[in-house]
């Protein structure tokens, strides 16, 4: 019989990779999911009964427990950028972390990837890079031998990076950044996928790898590059961090007043805390060569996804190869 992995937050922007991928290695899935009717998109990335996603709350032990029953190994994908009702940095990051381990080593699953985020940090003046850095903690104390995996902020066709500035091309002529000079270093999501695969079919040795892409620069100039990739000239402003400090205060407490009924997906306290920081892997860290993955660059995945973004869509490039003929 098939080996089985069961992948909390399997159906999320790096879940789904995941999935995809151990499914292609012949493994049995199980996807995690909070709303399994909104995952059924997985299905067909296996044979019939091969991926399925199943209803799990990761606050809970029982259903947490239920959903890695039976599996050889178990990959946690779940995290928050922004707190919401009950998911909680502290509950879903920490806490959540840890309860999957705990209970994975209470099975006698050998095998755990976590993926956590660079910047994880048990002094940062950041809730979301305490926590991050409480559930490595916590997954370290329940399954030494886990495998974790720090991504830089990460690009893909459903990224919430790339995609979200230049859907801010078409409101006008300016684009403006909080943290225009600190620098990043993203990585493709489907990288994270093959390095997540690497650990749970046990070709990686334990410990914390940090993944970042071959490219390392900063906020500004990924713009830059991204509204090249779009044909789109606009003026980048960089936003100074006191007023940014402003803005997010009064979008925290609009959050507050309204009892959450605005969400602030568009900056908070917390995250300015976060780009005040350069988000690059670490000097002397194990990455992507420990791994023997070459990472894809920049350039050879934006247009495939970003093309939506431009005057004419697709038809840009028609043009601009007919023009290139021309000349």
């Amino acid at each position: 019989m098939s080996k089985m992995v069961t992948i909390y937050g399997g159906s999320g922007f790096v879940g789904r990779y995941i999935t995809r991928r151990m499914a292609n290695e012949g493994w049995r899935v199980r996807v995690a999911v909070r709303r399994p009717n909104e995952a059924m998109f997985v299905r067909p990335y296996g044979v019939v009964g091969q991926v399925e996603p199943i209803l799990c709350n990761i606050r809970d032990d029982a259903s947490a427990a239920a959903a890695m029953h039976g599996a050889d190994a178990v990959v946690n994908c779940v995290g928050v950028l922004n707190e919401l009702g009950k998911n909680a940095f502290d509950t879903v990051q920490a806490d959540g972390a840890e309860r999957i381990a705990r209970l994975a080593a209470e099975q006698g699953i050998s095998r755990m990837v976590h993926i956590s985020a660079i910047g994880a940090d048990a002094e940062s003046d950041s809730h979301y890079s305490r926590t991050k850095a409480h559930g490595e903690a916590g997954v370290l104390t329940h399954m030494p031998d886990a495998i974790i995996l720090r991504p830089s902020v990460i690009f893909g066709t459903e990224d919430q990076f790339f995609n979200r500035f230049a859907g801010m091309t078409r409101m006008g002529p300016f684009l403006p950044l909080v943290g225009a000079e600190t620098k990043f270093q993203p990585v493709y999501v489907d990288d994270v996928a093959k390095a997540a695969v690497q650990g749970v079919l046990g070709q990686a040795e334990a410990g914390v790898y940090e993944l970042g892409g071959p490219e390392v620069k900063t906020f500004r100039a990924l713009m830059q590059q991204m509204l090249d990739v779009i044909y789109r000239r606009r003026v980048i402003i960089g936003m100074p961090f006191f007023v940014a400090r402003i803005m997010a205060g009064v979008l925290d407490i609009l959050k507050f007043v309204s009892f959450q009924l605005f969400p602030n997906h568009i900056l908070t306290r917390d995250q300015l805390k976060n780009l005040r920081r350069d988000n690059v892997v670490s000097d002397g860290a194990k990455g992507f060569a420990d791994l023997g993955i070459e990472p894809a660059t920049l350039e050879s995945v934006l247009p495939d996804y970003l093309w939506k973004f431009r005057p004419s869509g697709q038809y840009d490039d028609i043009q601009n190869s007919a023009n290139n003929l021309r000349t």
